[in-house]
């Protein structure tokens, strides 16, 4: 590993070393991939990464191409202590609303985990339900600590897979380019297919 990768591990990793020098031994990093786009699901994914992990490469998975992604995500889970992965569809997000539904899949992907953690840390969301475990919000986590941007990558990549597969069910609005997301080109094809079972009637209503 080159040196100033080396550095930017450590600095990746500066806090949850600190937590685990107060005690905390399974740290659990959750975040969430898809709040924003107007077709599909919100993932959600919950990691504990040993203490010594160090995996060349994970970031916040927004700064990572999708190639690198794919090759991460396998190097995670084969790696990670325990990880669970939740999928709130589209038809939940318009019932509940986004929030609610990252919120609830927050806690249905803690419930996957095999290995209780001693502590979570979590991308920016409060007042969430973490089965009694204790849990920080840290602002831009997905930047700043290890396993939330270990969570990231699993969670992007898990949806970025399941909105290939709706591309060749519904090819015409090229699901397997923008994953869903309010491009230009997304809002055109809305315009002139209309919404399909996949789009978030809450986030689309202003584009039909």
């Amino acid at each position: 590993m080159k040196e100033k990768e080396e550095e930017r591990l450590k600095l990746l990793k500066k806090q949850e070393n600190e937590l685990h020098l107060k005690g905390f031994k399974n740290i659990c990093g959750i975040d969430e991939a898809g709040r924003g786009p107007l077709a599909g699901p919100v993932v959600i994914a919950s990691v504990i990464m040993p203490e010594d992990s160090m995996i060349e490469g994970v970031n916040d998975s927004k700064k990572v191409s999708e190639k690198k992604r794919e090759k991460l995500y396998d190097q995670i889970i084969n790696e990670a202590i325990s990880y669970g992965v939740a999928i709130i569809g589209q038809d939940e997000i318009d019932e509940i609303n986004i929030l609610n539904a990252t919120k609830k899949g927050l806690t249905m992907s803690l419930q996957e985990l095999t290995v209780k953690p001693d502590l979570i840390i979590v991308d920016a969301l409060e007042h969430i339900d973490t089965l009694g475990i204790p849990y920080e919000s840290i602002i831009k986590g997905d930047a700043k600590c290890y396993s939330i941007a270990a969570a990231s990558i699993i969670a992007k990549v898990t949806r970025d897979r399941i909105m290939r597969e709706w591309d060749k069910v519904y090819p015409e609005y090229g699901f397997e380019k923008h994953k869903g997301y309010g491009t230009a080109a997304h809002i055109a094809a809305i315009r002139e297919n209309g919404l399909c079972p996949i789009h978030r009637r809450s986030f689309t209503k202003n584009f039909v």
